[in-house]
């Protein structure tokens, strides 16, 4: 973790004052600088680049969150900053990587999604930085499961934003080392869940994907280098609707006093529905970056479709 001292906070572990099926628990990630997790990954593995493979700069495919981790931390070491994002990117994302001095490469959805698949980009120039799959990012990710032992050390269940699996395998690595017998989940979306889909195949298939404001998680299909982890660390899938996601976000306006984007609120709508079992559960609130409009609407019990 001295590694991304630099980068990151320790983020505050609380209770959600809420009656459910469980005690739960949120890892607040939201309240990292740039609003997102994605500091962790980004810093370590920037951490551990030399400074010829830096020298020209990096860059990054993202719908947002990593895109501004990478871009916050290529700001702190003075170098350039690119981010390949999908069409459907938020404009508060776009917005944030500007401001931290990244430039912007807008493509459709398919054209980003090969970009994740192919790590790379032809035509821009300098290190690439996986938002999922590299092995410094995943490692950096799982400091969350080191804070989270080390606050909760009988937690029996952790919910985590399924995306890409580089979250969520990274924690669940760290918390299978400290406590076994705790379960870590990916949650899904209803309009976008090939984790789900995968682990009943036995194999990683692809599934009809819908966009929406849930835009921090959720593909097609699995990366295969990253089936292997996800089959053998996590101890499932839970998917949920997005009323049910809308209601999450909702509900940690109105009783935590937290802005959650969709992605982050998901791991609470999972454990609210019970299926995560009792016990102490911890749900990682990835992120706060969420588009004013569509908050208010949320708030206002009219979420986007």
């Amino acid at each position: 973790m001295p590694r991304i001292a630099g980068a990151a906070i320790r983020t505050p572990l609380v209770r959600l004052p809420v009656d459910g099926p469980a005690e739960i628990f949120l890892k607040l990630e939201c309240l990292q600088p740039i609003g997102s997790f994605k500091l962790r990954g980004a810093g370590n593995a920037m951490a551990l680049a030399s400074p010829e493979a830096l020298a020209r700069g990096v860059y990054t495919a993202s719908a947002g969150n990593m895109a501004q981790g990478v871009a916050w931390n290529a700001r702190r070491l003075e170098i350039p900053c690119t981010a390949v994002v999908p069409d459907h990117a938020p404009r508060t994302k776009l917005d944030a990587i500007e401001r931290l001095g990244g430039r912007i490469v807008r493509v459709p959805f398919e054209r980003w999604w090969q970009v994740i698949v192919e790590h790379r980009y032809p035509g821009i120039e300098g290190l690439f930085i996986h938002p999922v799959a590299d092995r410094a990012v995943v490692a950096g990710n799982g400091t969350i499961g080191l804070e989270i032992h080390e606050d909760l050390p009988d937690v029996d269940a952790v919910l985590v934003p399924w995306g890409g699996g580089g979250l969520s395998c990274g924690i669940a690595s760290a918390v299978s080392a400290l406590r076994p017998a705790a379960r870590v989940y990916g949650c899904e979306v209803e309009t976008a869940a090939p984790l789900s889909a995968s682990l009943a195949a036995g194999r990683p298939v692809a599934v009809d994907y819908t966009a929406s404001f849930v835009d921090g998680i959720g593909g097609k299909t699995l990366l295969p280098e990253m089936w292997p982890l996800a089959q053998a660390l996590l101890a499932g899938s839970l998917v949920v609707s997005l009323a049910a996601v809308a209601a999450a976000v909702r509900l940690l306006a109105e009783r935590a006093h937290v802005v959650a984007e969709g992605a982050g609120a998901t791991p609470v709508a999972a454990a609210l529905s019970g299926r995560a079992g009792p016990g102490k559960i911890v749900c990682v609130v990835s992120g706060g970056n969420i588009d004013a409009s569509v908050l208010a609407k949320i708030l206002a019990g009219d979420p986007p479709g």
